[in-house]
């Protein structure tokens, strides 16, 4: 049977099981929480069903900055059990959960010349990073401007100071995924593409939701003991089917993020030290990533999308400490935009807390607003934490057990080396870990299968099978934007997609033929850079 055809069984064969059976627990919203509420659930004998209306992790969870960071700038606000249970997380995805999906990221700390107080407020930050982490090593540093140089190219002439912290990086959008997998793998219904469109009471709780297949039409009615909120920016939409009077809990945040090739290897990443302290220059899967903005946001979240004036600005924070050449705006491949939740209230939403907030609604729904990436299995916790006793998981802690792909990573790495170039072999681990040697079986029926898909990137077409037969892939966006890095490349222009689009429409029986050669340049050159919109619940 074609991939495309199992693929359709199997989605078929989940919705008539959430049509015929009652779960214990209906978790709304695919995102990296909701991902991971539904898997820690899962694990635990708790029958559940995870929905969202786009793609697995097709929201902010794929847009964000990319860091599993230790929460260097919530020193300002004292709040050090917040800073340090950031670095037992990190250290936790990088150690055991994830090792393949993370990688060591420095990041040079920058105060510009124009900063006078920048240095002490350096010095001391760094003091108390270094006690908050227990003083593990590396420890955090200060740096001469020439020394820094030696990580990322800064302009040493425009620096006061530098200081350099060990962070992490993640590929946010596959660490999704791979939770959404777990969960699957322990007994979870997992559908994307399945919106909820109404919450039924009984008794004063939520006993039943009405879904959508939105790529049929086709509504179903799944009864359930308990409901999860993790549609992050419709959080609050998802409140008003279980109570139209509800008033709204939370406010938008826009945050921008923008990818440039990266012409010259760099050593770690930069971030500007000063007041906003968000502000990031990272090496991102082989392109430069700049992010990010924080504009209040209070329009629909599927229009949420950058915009050339947000390319500006962001880059142009960036203006004497990195040379002209890399910040300019026509050299930009990609942009996407993601929403971040926060609480409702007034100020600036750069200074608004960033610690997520758990609430239960008048029909019992739990909702979860706010969080961060890196602490995304503290939250899921709390949010069990919150069912009701004759749903609640026995054991209220997360998991350590490593996700799909976390081990045998050097036998895979030696399996790979034998079939594919450097590069790409390179590539595939770092996105699929012990899973890429799924990949090379489709070269036993498919010609073309370890075939790039574009000349000018590392993904060949074994990723877009695999991403339909095993990841629930149903648009070429899915492929192109969440699981391959074509689109943040600059290589998922018409040629890409058409033949993409012929993948995931019909079976590989015709099957897909690598795209003619083209120049990276005139590909580049082509796509300006795309307005990505991130989002979906």
């Amino acid at each position: 049977m074609p991939p495309s055809s199992r693929a359709k069984e199997r989605r078929a064969d989940s919705l008539d099981r959430l049509a015929r059976e009652r779960v214990d627990l209906l978790v709304i919203g695919a995102g990296i929480i909701g991902s991971r509420v539904a898997y820690e659930a899962a694990r635990q004998g708790l029958r559940v069903a995870l929905v969202d209306a786009g793609d697995f992790g097709g929201g902010t969870s794929a847009a964000s900055s990319k860091l599993l960071h230790g929460g260097l700038r919530y020193l300002a606000t004292r709040d050090f059990r917040l800073v340090r249970g950031m670095q037992v997380e990190r250290d936790a995805l990088a150690g055991q959960i994830a090792p393949h999906l993370v990688r060591p990221c420095p990041l040079v700390l920058v105060v510009k010349r124009s900063q006078a107080s920048g240095l002490p407020k350096l010095a001391a930050a760094l003091a108390v990073y270094s006690s908050v982490s227990g003083f593990r090593r590396p420890l955090p540093r200060l740096l001469r401007p020439s020394v820094a140089t030696g990580f990322v190219p800064v302009e040493p002439r425009q620096i006061r100071s530098c200081g350099l912290i060990h962070e992490a990086s993640t590929h946010d959008a596959r660490l999704t995924l791979a939770n959404v997998r777990a969960a699957a793998s322990a007994g979870a219904a997992v559908l994307n593409y399945v919106r909820v469109v109404a919450l039924e009471r009984a008794h004063g709780r939520i006993v039943a939701a009405g879904l959508e297949d939105l790529r049929t039409g086709d509504g179903l009615t799944l009864r359930c003991r308990a409901v999860v909120n993790a549609a992050g920016p419709w959080l609050d939409s998802v409140r008003s089917l279980e109570d139209p009077d509800a008033r709204p809990r939370t406010r938008l945040s826009k945050g921008v993020h923008v990818f440039l090739p990266l012409e010259r290897k760099w050593h770690g990443g930069v971030a500007l030290f000063d007041d906003s302290r968000s502000a990031i220059a990272i090496p991102w899967q082989g392109m430069l990533m700049f992010g990010t903005t924080d504009t209040p946001f209070d329009g629909d979240p599927a229009d949420a999308a950058p915009d050339p004036a947000d390319v500006q600005t962001l880059l142009g924070s960036f203006d004497g400490v990195l040379s002209p050449d890399q910040l300019r705006p026509d050299r930009a491949v990609h942009a996407v935009a993601g929403l971040r939740v926060l609480p409702s209230g007034r100020g600036d939403t750069a200074q608004a807390s960033r610690r997520h907030v758990i609430t239960i609604g008048t029909g019992g729904v739990i909702s979860i607003a706010g969080g961060k990436l890196t602490t995304h299995r503290a939250i899921a916790v709390d949010a069990l934490r919150a069912l009701p006793t004759t749903v609640r998981p026995r054991r209220l802690s997360s998991t350590y057990e490593a996700l799909p792909g976390a081990r045998a990573l050097e036998a895979t790495a030696v399996a790979l080396g034998r079939r594919v170039d450097s590069e790409v072999a390179v590539h595939l681990l770092q996105l699929y870990g012990a899973d890429a040697i799924h990949l090379l079986t489709y070269a036993d029926s498919e010609r073309h299968a370890l075939d790039l898909i574009h000349p000018g990137g590392p993904d060949v077409w074994a990723q877009a099978f695999f991403s339909v037969d095993r990841e629930w892939a149903l648009t070429v966006d899915d492929i192109v934007s969440r699981r391959t890095t074509l689109a943040v490349r600059g290589l998922a222009g018409e040629e890409v997609r058409n033949s993409l689009g012929a993948l995931v429409s019909s079976s590989r029986e015709d099957s897909p033929k690598p795209v003619p050669c083209h120049h990276p340049a005139i590909r580049r050159s082509h796509q300006a850079f795309s307005l990505d919109r991130a989002g979906s619940a």
